[in-house]
Order: structure tokens, then C-alpha cells, then sequence
């Protein structure tokens, strides 16, 4: 038991020693992620549409 006490006190000071991102920081980069996922997914629906339209052709 005091092993996990000590474990969990030495993750408390370690958590306080951490650089922790500021509000506007966070704000930023939560939108650069969106944005980064959301042009890959249209360009991966993109070739999607593209190479499904192209199977259909060589198909018929």
C-alpha cells in the first residue's frame, strides 16, 4: 500500500512540473486538427468519388 502512495505522489509532482498549454493555445490548435482531419477527409472522399466513378466505367 505505501508503494501506491508513493507512486501516485511522485505523478502529483510530476503533473505540477509539466508546461501546461495556455486557453488561446489550446483554442488554436483544437482548430488546426479540425481543420487538418477535415481536408483529409474531402480529399480521401475525394478519391473515393474519383476511383468508385472510374470502377463503374471499366465495369460496364
Amino acid at each position: 500500500m505505501q508503494r501506491l502512495l508513493q507512486y501516485f505522489r511522485e505523478v502529483i509532482q510530476e503533473l505540477k512540473k509539466v508546461s501546461w498549454p495556455t486557453k488561446q493555445k489550446t483554442y488554436e490548435l483544437t482548430l488546426l486538427v479540425i481543420g487538418i482531419t477535415a481536408a483529409a477527409a474531402l480529399y480521401i472522399g475525394g478519391l473515393d468519388y474519383v476511383f468508385a466513378r472510374l470502377m463503374s466505367i471499366v465495369l460496364r
